[in-house]
């Protein structure tokens, strides 16, 4: 195959992908682009941000299972397959994470108040990335295996330590959405979203082919 076609069917996925994961989050985008920014909203912001851990994991399940011939792309059959199946496994681990993100963050925008000495900001802060990190792991080990979610809870964490690599490109990533949202707004962020998880997707492969190789039978 060309590489004009291999082309072509990258850019057909991420689009096809971009599109489900904007329908599937939809239930918390529209409210999430009608709040201000402020700590009083940060429970409607969790509350919102709920269905975009399925809707990531639908489309890592498609990205992961992309094919390159233009024969045989079914995106969307891959993206919905994942979606159903993915959706209970990481709504379990993604609803505790946001709950701790939720504190951390009316903490630090209430430190003024609250006279949290700037040492203890930093460490909060510290915790919250930590937390995304390992949500990240969580993520794409509960979208392409099946564990049990104490298990998958656990080799998140494990490779947060085992693989720094991944780490280091998942907070890439990370920062760079982060980037965009503070730069221009949640809106802008979302567009490239597959591109985002196409890279999430990418940094993890050395974890996944550590548990293909050490933890599945």
């Amino acid at each position: 195959m060309s590489t004009l076609s291999r082309g072509a069917a990258l850019i057909y996925t991420l689009l096809v992908v971009e599109l489900l994961f904007l329908l599937a989050a939809a239930p918390g985008l529209g409210l999430l682009l009608l709040l201000d920014r402020c700590a009083s909203n940060v429970p409607l912001f969790a509350l919102c941000a709920v269905p975009l851990a399925p809707a990531a994991s639908a489309a890592v399940y498609a990205l992961r299972r992309r094919r390159s011939d233009l024969a045989d792309l079914r995106p969307s059959r891959d993206f919905l397959r994942g979606y159903r199946l993915n959706v209970v496994a990481v709504v379990k681990l993604w609803v505790p994470a946001l709950t701790v993100l939720s504190v951390l963050a009316v903490t630090l925008t209430n430190r003024g108040a609250a006279g949290i000495p700037a040492w203890w900001s930093t460490l909060l802060l510290l915790l919250a990335a930590v937390v995304l990190l390992w949500s990240a792991n969580a993520l794409v080990i509960a979208s392409l295996f099946v564990f049990r979610t104490a298990d998958i809870a656990k080799l998140a964490w494990y490779f947060l330590v085992r693989r720094p690599g991944v780490a280091l490109g998942t907070a890439g990533i990370l920062l760079t959405a982060g980037a965009i949202t503070v730069l221009a707004s949640e809106a802008v962020a979302l567009l490239p979203a597959s591109l985002l998880i196409a890279g999430l997707v990418l940094v993890s492969r050395p974890m996944c082919a550590e548990i293909e190789e050490r933890f599945l039978l």
